[in-house]
């Protein structure tokens, strides 16, 4: 099964900013995120973003991931299941 894979570039804004921008696209795509089939990588240079997006997304049943890029953070938000 092939993993879609979806880009949310949003350095520069801060949270809540960060976390509503996530959210809104983790809603837009549940169903893809919730059964494995799709992936949201949050690319961030704000490092609250860094806990505010992992808590409130494993509250929702999503795993997150967070690893330390050049320019700031990258969270990959995914199934729990991969």
């Amino acid at each position: 099964m092939e993993m879609n894979t979806i880009q949310l570039d949003i350095s520069g804004q801060l949270c809540p900013s960060c976390l509503l921008l996530t959210l809104k696209h983790l809603n837009q795509h549940a169903a893809a995120v919730r059964d494995g089939r799709t992936e949201i990588v949050v690319t961030t240079d704000d490092r609250q973003a860094t806990t505010t997006i992992p808590d409130a997304v494993s509250k929702m049943g999503y795993a997150a991931e967070v690893t330390r890029v050049d320019a700031g953070y990258r969270i990959r938000v995914c199934s729990k299941r991969g």
